[in-house]
């Protein structure tokens, strides 16, 4: 019996045993006292959820979207006229370019393959609603407030489930359903699935069609009729996946009310729609504040912030409030450690290879070291560094690969630990991140080499494109390292890290921990900074953990990404840095405080 079967009929088992215990008590069951309600509509944390079939006045209808709370994002479903209902309306609603899609719940059938490495659940404690609202911030979604995911978690209208990776615990995942027939009194005993939404650095394939399948087995063993959703017209990932389920569009409209969480769908085209997350995440956040944004070289990341009869040019985050002597220093990783050493922070051993391409002390120091790093003495984004090497075959190699991207070569001591990522931001640190290698997770079917594709694609529409696994020497290396080769099929379940490096542009992931940084850590990253004299950077650490002093300083990047920091405020900081006095009133007064 498949997995999802015995999901199914757990479910099932549970839906009968409340029926039974409130008939017991001499109560009926919801279903049997249920009468349709008109003008419905449910509270579903990050909006209402407004059942447009039961309105007979479009008017009221729309009187029910003006009625939208602040920050919250109410959505009209089921609109058979919407025509009529924007009449109503026009400078205040939209029809949203979505499709409705439905699955019929009587011919469904489970999945015969089961999963592994991940199990899903219904959501259970404050800390998973907690994790609910990180993934919906990654995904640009409305959050909830926790306590709201709490009170409900009991209710038969509203059911939320997640996805929790068995090895870490961590919640990678999450759909949110409502049962009409609870919600409303639907009399077509209907169901509707919202806010599927899965970690950008989720390790797992599989995990939104896996959240699909639990929660149309949920519905079915309730006795509902069908599942509905509703899917941006241009999602064609997600439109593949519900297709594949047997999901069919059905001639249902979405409207919704002009807002500012909205207004990409009507306001048009953005015309800096080339940026890339980097400088998106703030550009958005200045327009939030009413800075003016011209954006000088999309393509390049380049864009000019004017605010109050200041104007500042910014590449990302890296302005004009930074030097270019600092941008020198960071730039030259020989440089970066002799000017962060004398100020007191730990370093490893380091040692250039001269121009002679000598490599007898390159010998040598790999003698001493046991494992040595080898990288280019300028370059960004992971190109040409080659991690734990531990004969001169490999260093060689690396060598030769490093001086493709700078003529000149670095062998660092090989620190043991985990990559660690502070955000300094005008010598605060605002955001901390544990840097995680890529890896690949065998099914038995597919190649290592198709395995990397697939995540590589993951990661690519997860981080706007800027995330993917490079097939090159050091993946080699690094799967010949662990016993494997690329067209090895992996055994199912089996884990394989695929590059030392972990490096967001390399395929590898990043998970935030900045409640847990211990203060030497903190100390060393604004120290760093202040040594350099560089007001936003990224100060990347080699840790045993985030919560141990223990560290060794690897590089500052003199352009950190803001973007995949959440719930981390890194655009606003970056923007408070810039603008001072655009930051709101409310903030100022709690910073006093």
């Amino acid at each position: 019996m498949s997995e999802q079967e015995k999901s199914r009929r757990r479910a099932k088992a549970s839906y009968d045993h409340r029926l039974r215990r409130m008939r017991d008590q001499g109560l009926k069951p919801p279903l049997e006292t249920t009468e349709t309600r008109k003008n419905a509509s449910i509270d579903c944390g990050w909006g209402r959820l407004i059942f447009a079939e039961t309105f007979e006045d479009p008017q009221q209808l729309a009187a029910t979207l003006r009625e939208e709370g602040p920050d919250r994002r109410d959505i009209a479903f089921y609109v058979r006229d919407p025509h009529v209902l924007l009449s109503c309306a026009p400078q205040e609603l939209f029809l949203d370019p979505s499709h409705t899609y439905r699955v019929n719940l009587a011919t469904y059938r489970p999945a015969r393959r089961g999963h592994k490495g991940f199990h899903v659940r219904r959501l259970a404690t404050e800390a998973d609603a907690q994790a609910v609202n990180v993934i919906y911030q990654t995904r640009g979604m409305v959050t909830v407030p926790p306590e709201f995911f709490w009170s409900k978690r009991s209710a038969q209208a509203i059911t939320v489930l997640v996805a929790e990776d068995a090895e870490t615990d961590e919640i990678i995942g999450t759909v949110y359903g409502i049962d009409h027939r609870h919600a409303f009194g639907d009399p077509t005993n209907g169901s509707s699935l919202w806010c599927l939404a899965v970690a950008p650095q989720a390790r797992h394939g599989g995990i939104g069609e896996v959240l699909v399948r639990h929660l149309i087995e949920q519905f079915q063993a309730r006795g509902c009729a069908f599942l509905d959703l509703s899917v941006m017209h241009d999602n064609e990932q997600a439109i593949a996946l519900y297709e594949k389920l047997g999901f069919e569009r059905v001639p249902f409209f979405t409207v919704k009310r002009k807002n500012p969480i909205n207004e990409k769908f009507y306001a048009g085209p953005a015309t800096d729609e080339k940026l890339n997350p980097y400088g998106q995440i703030i550009v958005n956040e200045a327009r939030r504040r009413g800075i003016h944004v011209e954006v000088t070289d999309a393509e390049g990341g380049f864009f000019r912030l004017t605010y109050g009869g200041r104007s500042v040019h910014c590449r990302e985050s890296l302005s004009e409030f930074t030097s270019g002597v600092a941008v020198s220093i960071c730039d030259d990783k020989a440089v970066t450690r002799r000017v962060v050493e004398r100020a007191g922070v730990q370093v490893p051993a380091q040692f250039e290879i001269g121009a002679d391409n000598d490599v007898k002390p390159a010998g040598d120091f790999l003698k001493e070291h046991g494992s040595v790093v080898v990288k280019p003495a300028r370059g960004e984004q992971g190109r040409g560094v080659a991690i734990d090497l531990t004969t001169m075959d490999e260093v060689a190699a690396a060598i030769e690969a490093a001086r493709k991207i700078c003529d000149r070569v670095i062998l660092e001591e090989c620190v043991e630990g985990s990559d660690l990522r502070l955000v300094v931001i005008d010598y605060r640190v605002v955001a901390a991140a544990m840097r995680r290698p890529p890896l690949v997770v065998g099914d038995g079917h597919a190649t290592i080499a198709e395995l990397i594709a697939t995540q590589s694609r993951r990661r690519q529409s997860a981080t706007g494109g800027e995330s993917s696994i490079p097939v090159d020497e050091e993946t080699e290396r690094c799967l010949a390292a662990a016993g494997h080769a690329l067209d090895e099929v992996l055994a199912e379940g089996r884990e394989v890290i695929v590059r030392r490096s972990a490096n967001l542009h390399t395929g590898g992931t990043i998970h935030d921990v900045t409640g847990e940084v211990h203060p030497v850590l903190i100390e060393a990253a604004i120290k760093a900074a202040r040594a350099i004299e560089i007001p936003v950077t990224g100060i990347d650490l080699m840790v045993k953990s985030p919560r141990l002093p223990e560290y060794r300083f690897i590089e500052a990047n003199e352009r950190p990404g803001l973007a995949n920091h959440e719930p981390q405020p890194t655009a606003e900081r970056f923007v408070d840095l810039l603008f001072p006095l655009s930051i709101p009133q409310a903030s100022r007064e709690a910073r006093r405080k």
